[in-house]
């Protein structure tokens, strides 16, 4: 089980570095078309795009990042919790267990 939590942090690491890669080529690309040509603004290396994005999510967005949401989350899945019979909060266990023993196998045949 741990093997798969390396795997899948590892996953998401390479896919925030690769994501910050592109966007932040993007952002490159698009300040050196439009801003000298428009403005006669001077053109930005990779690194400056980059913190140019987080400038921006600084000033525009706040620091909250995206926690808010899976807490809002969570609280409305605490309601529908509460309002479930018993036998739906066995049902949803049960789904719950059988999702997370390998995709859709029996627990007892799940691939390592």
């Amino acid at each position: 089980m741990r093997r798969r939590w390396w795997l899948y942090g590892l996953k998401m690491v390479l896919f925030v570095l690769v994501a910050v890669a592109v966007v932040g080529a993007v952002v490159m690309l698009l300040w050196n078309w439009l801003m000298p040509a428009l403005f006669g603004w001077q053109t930005i290396d990779f690194w400056q795009a980059v913190g140019l994005l987080v400038l921006s999510k600084i000033l525009l967005g706040g620091l909250r990042g995206g926690w808010g949401h899976r807490r809002h989350w969570r609280g409305r899945m605490m309601e529908r919790w509460e309002q479930m019979s018993d036998a739906e909060r066995d049902q949803f266990r049960s789904a719950m267990r059988h999702h997370h023993h390998g995709r859709g196998e029996p627990p007892g045949e799940q691939m390592v």
